[in-house]
């Protein structure tokens, strides 16, 4: 049975949240702030978080931070008023799996737990199968979650690197938004085109405008 943890320092969607995952035979913590969040993620085996971004004490941005300190990976959904385009890719930027905006309907919430817990049990030995990719000058350690390029590391965000691993993954292919959102995200409701145009605008800077093409109306590429 996952344990799954929800922080939000609103009580109602905390309690509305656990009679529908509870429904679905999962065992629910209850944290009204940050703070005790990670409280019970010190003494609990968390396998899904659902976090709110503005909490007393310790908000949601360093809560997530938190989690992605930790040796297991912990799926992170954020369920927020915030619903700015910098506020979405801040919160995918530091780790989070799915975005969700407030209010929201329970039945999606409780469908998206699903879609993550399953995928991330089919997922996990899949990535473990290969640890480098490496295409040109361009090497991207799937273990490490690091990317060297012309000998020289530079750091990605999660979300950036979530990208570049799906593009390089099949060199001049062409990847449409709808499968960046499945891939990187696996959801379409998490991002908009906005936070993908972010993405990729700065992936650019980082290793180079000429290895991501823009295919007008489809998608995009990436060349060696």
């Amino acid at each position: 049975m996952p344990n799954i943890l929800i922080a939000d320092d609103e009580k109602e969607i905390v309690k509305l949240l656990k009679i529908y995952l509870e429904t679905d035979e999962n065992t629910v913590f209850e944290a009204n702030d940050g703070a005790q969040a990670m409280e019970i993620l010190k003494g609990v085996s968390i396998d899904l978080a659902i976090v709110d971004i503005m909490m007393p004490k310790i908000d949601g941005y360093q809560l997530i931070k938190y989690i992605r300190q930790q040796e297991k990976y912990i799926p992170v959904m954020v369920v927020s008023a915030k619903i700015t385009l910098s506020d979405r890719v801040l919160g995918i930027d530091l780790g989070a799996d799915d975005y969700i905006t407030k209010p929201f309907e329970p039945l999606e919430v409780s469908a998206k737990v699903k879609a993550q817990l399953r995928r991330l049990n089919q997922t996990a030995p899949q990535k473990q199968q290969v640890s480098i990719i490496t295409v040109g000058n361009i090497s991207l350690n799937l273990t490490e979650c690091i990317i060297v390029r012309n000998g020289e590391t530079i750091e990605l965000t999660k979300a950036e690197f979530k990208v570049l691993e799906l593009l390089m993954s099949q060199p001049k292919r062409v990847f449409t938004k709808e499968q960046i959102y499945e891939s990187a995200w696996y959801d379409d409701g998490a991002v908009d085109d906005n936070t993908i145009r972010v993405i990729i605008s700065r992936l650019r800077d980082k290793i180079g405008s000429e290895h991501i093409k823009t295919i007008r109306g489809l998608g995009y590429r990436f060349e060696t």
